[in-house]
């Protein structure tokens, strides 16, 4: 099986585990959501949710207690399911996640993983690549299920994308900005708004509301180590020193460096722009979930304390460089009632400084009804399966 090349023999190897169990020990930063895990996850998406950080304010929501950022998930599993294809660069295409309650303080979590599918494509940027998919399930210590994820992982040629990088082509490029646009930046950010303890009642929300955006930006290498620190660690990628010479023994899964002669984790393309480079990205660029992340941030604000996000899918279409600013915004695009739960739907989209798209999705939030009353959790798979 050659190395860094996608095979029929490596795919075939790849295509026997759908379906089947997976051991996920590298790709678990938490088993707990501790206070200090969520506080800790916060801090790394700049998201200061009350919800999230102040015992007292919890305890009197209608929470009753400290919660997570519904993304924390991407701690207890980073839904990253791209087996075999040994050397074949990976980069994250998206996640669609449904939450069946709350992420509570010192819940402990089980995990179970699979693949779910594998597709041969091809394209402008790549003649050859594949699409991973995997499924990840998150279940309380008593068994319950809090939560689902499904993701999907780009397997690519490394160094073949071009000078350009995946997906900016003529928009790559360290965008310089001026004085007057970075404080336009600093003061969009600092009126970010929040719904808080006012409720957002289902039957006040009309269809073609924009939702207050959040802005994430500019880009820093810091914000990235941040994301790390919060969500992954160095165990994502393979581990540190002896650690991580004996994962690349078991996995054949490393980058090596032109100017030393040395293994390392492709991962390091997120913090230098040569390896973004030669891995196809157009330079150093953030982390796909932490974007996503950004995303729930955004609706977070808007459904308050008393609402709910349910569902919440998002695919990453372009790299998001270092120096890069990301405004998410959000659409409602419909209202629903299913089995009593008043559910509404959404588009979300961020683009960067230069007006280009680098992520879509969807998301589905549950709210309170002034004539049926607060949002009522857990909600059964069953509903979330029509929704």
């Amino acid at each position: 099986m050659a190395w860094g090349e996608i095979s029929e023999e490596g795919l075939e190897a790849a295509a026997k585990l759908i379906g089947q169990p997976l051991r996920r020990s590298r790709m678990q930063w938490i088993e707990t959501a501790t206070r200090d895990a969520i506080r800790h996850f916060a801090w790394g998406i700049g998201d200061d949710n009350p919800l999230w950080i102040n015992q007292d304010y919890a305890i009197a929501s209608p929470a009753g207690g400290l919660i997570a950022p519904p993304c924390l998930l991407y701690a207890l599993d980073s839904t990253i399911i791209a087996p075999k294809l040994p050397g074949v660069q990976w980069i994250y295409a998206g996640t669609e996640f449904t939450w069946y309650d709350f992420i509570r303080v010192d819940t402990t979590f089980q995990i179970e993983a699979k693949m779910t599918g594998q597709e041969v494509k091809s394209g402008r940027r790549f003649a050859k690549w594949v699409l991973q998919s995997g499924e990840v399930r998150y279940r309380d210590q008593n068994g319950n299920l809090i939560a689902n994820a499904v993701g999907q992982v780009a397997r690519t040629p490394r160094g073949s994308a071009g000078s350009g990088g995946v997906g900016h082509g003529e928009e790559a490029g360290v965008h310089r900005y001026t004085a007057n646009e970075i404080a336009n930046i600093e003061r969009q950010i600092l009126s970010e708004t929040r719904r808080g303890d006012q409720p957002l009642y289902w039957e006040d929300v009309k269809v073609g509301a924009v939702l207050p955006p959040v802005i994430k930006g500019p880009l820093t290498t810091t914000d990235i180590l941040a994301w790390y620190a919060a969500s992954q660690g160095a165990l994502h990628y393979g581990g540190a020193h002896g650690d991580a010479v004996r994962y690349r023994q078991r996995h054949a899964d490393y980058h090596m460096n032109p100017d030393t002669g040395a293994k390392d984790s492709a991962g390091r393309g997120h913090l230098e722009v040569g390896t973004g480079n030669d891995v196809g990205m157009g330079g150093a660029y953030d982390i796909g979930p932490q974007r996503i992340a950004w995303a729930q941030h955004m609706l977070t604000n808007w459904i308050g304390d008393h609402g709910f996000l349910c569902k919440l899918g998002v695919s990453v279409r372009r790299p998001n460089l270092v120096g890069d600013t990301i405004w998410w915004h959000g659409t409602v695009t419909g209202k629903r009632e299913i089995n009593v739960v008043k559910l509404v739907d959404l588009s979300v989209t961020a683009v960067n400084q230069k007006n280009v798209q680098s992520a879509i999705g969807m998301a589905t939030v549950v709210l309170p009804s002034r004539a049926k009353g607060p949002v009522s959790l857990p909600l059964a798979p069953e509903t979330m399966d029509q929704a």
